[in-house]
């Protein structure tokens, strides 16, 4: 099902109220807000630090500072900073300014995006310079999901009732596309797809007959065949994805996937670990019902995984909308309370940290160093998805054509 952007549309269910298209409109030249230091023993402070912001109309660097520290105030007279974590934020120029709405970076230097108006765009050198284009004739798909491979191979999936879902594939860098799937079913919606390997994977959209849609290629999208009913479970009524950041499905390695629902009267998340030749479904303890439930997930390499979303639409509420898992999804809790109000729409663990996830919104980005436990405010401002590289450059898109590249290190 649809997030709304620039107003409400969800495929199955209409629900008033909208997120703002761009919050960017309010946003002055300096912000200020708070984070929390804790200290050895447990004690917190609240600080003030300072986010120094060009308009995005600019699109000039834009550098944030955010510090989520232990403090060493026993056997530290000085109070000096025993260990913590950076994260810095510089704005990059995409040369669309079309709502960007997914990420897929390929490694620190190669990354693609794509968003509305049938916009994609390529950086091979790590976001410093973009080359932003439309597929041809595909001006009015929005493609809310980008898999790519390296700086000439990628797919792109479009969201929208019937023939607006779509997938297409490049294999030159975007010069041509070739149109792999349409969708024939007048309730099909696609939401997300995620890949094994450059010529095995999954797509996944809102229920049709009855019980979940999902696609499986083996042969680089030549093909695609629907999983049988008989390997999955029964939809709830209603149930589906949000077609928000592209990550309401993740794949692993040895055929493992999973994938984060909502719109029903329970939030559950479907999984594999045998290329989807067959899916269990878990509950999640997360806000649920029409327009709520899950939007994002990811799964670490040791089990450990986090799965986010909210009442979608709804900016201004706070709900129960972070289930973190230990075990492969096999079960799920809660996690704690964001720092940022309104729903998720798009999350990503950060490589080789042992638990940093970033999580973005309409309401901004926050950040939690202990898998979901605590989360900090890394700054004020729209986006609809985030992505970090295998070596751990990251990436967040969001209204207007803006991107951001994201370091996160240790000090």
């Amino acid at each position: 099902m649809t997030v709304p952007a620039a107003g409400v549309g969800v495929s199955m269910v209409s629900v008033s109220g909208s997120p703002p298209q761009d919050a960017a409109t309010n946003e002055t030249s300096t912000e200020r807000m708070a984070f929390f230091m804790v200290d050895s023993g447990g004690s917190e402070g609240s600080y003030d630090v300072l986010l120094k912001e060009e308009h995005p109309a600019s699109r000039g660097k834009r550098v944030a500072y955010v510090l989520a520290v232990l403090m060493c105030l026993s056997g530290c007279g000085d109070g000096r900073v025993e260990e913590g974590w950076v994260l810095e934020t510089v704005s990059q120029a995409s040369g669309t300014g079309a709502l960007l709405q997914a990420i897929s970076p390929v490694s620190n230097d190669v990354v693609w995006v794509s968003g509305h108006q049938g916009t994609y765009a390529l950086s091979a050198d790590g976001g410093a310079t973009w080359q932003a284009a439309v597929v041809p004739d595909a001006d009015e798909l929005q493609f809310r999901d980008v898999a790519a491979f390296d700086a000439r191979t990628a797919y792109l999936m479009s969201s929208g009732s019937g023939a607006l879902s779509r997938v297409y594939r490049t294999d030159d860098g975007g010069v041509s596309w070739r149109l792999l799937y349409t969708a024939d079913h007048p309730d099909a919606f696609l939401d997300c797809m995620d890949f094994w390997s450059r010529d095995r994977g999954l797509v996944f959209g809102d229920a049709v007959d009855g019980v979940p849609f999902l696609l499986s290629t083996e042969d680089g999208g030549a093909t695609w065949t629907r999983v049988p009913a008989e390997a999955l479970p029964a939809s709830l009524d209603q149930e589906g994805g949000f077609a928000a950041s592209g990550t309401c499905l993740r794949t692993a390695a040895g055929g493992r996937a999973w994938v984060a629902m909502g719109n029903a009267e329970r939030s559950r998340i479907l999984t594999t670990a045998d290329y989807g030749a067959s899916w269990t479904v878990v509950d999640a303890p997360v806000v649920a019902g029409p327009a709520a439930g899950l939007a994002t997930i990811d799964i670490a390499a040791d089990g450990r995984g986090i799965a986010l979303g909210g009442v979608i639409g709804n900016d201004t509420i706070r709900s129960r909308n972070v289930t973190v898992t230990a075990n492969r999804g096999a079960s799920w809790s809660e996690g704690g309370p964001l720092s940022m109000t309104g729903p998720v729409y798009g999350a990503a663990l950060v490589p080789e940290t042992g638990g940093v996830v970033v999580a973005v919104g309409p309401k901004g980005m926050d950040w939690s160093t202990d898998f979901g436990g605590i989360w900090y405010s890394a700054e004020p401002f729209t986006y609809w998805a985030v992505a970090f590289s295998p070596q751990g450059a990251g990436w967040a898109v969001g209204p207007r054509g803006r991107i951001v590249s994201i370091s996160v290190e240790k000090h």
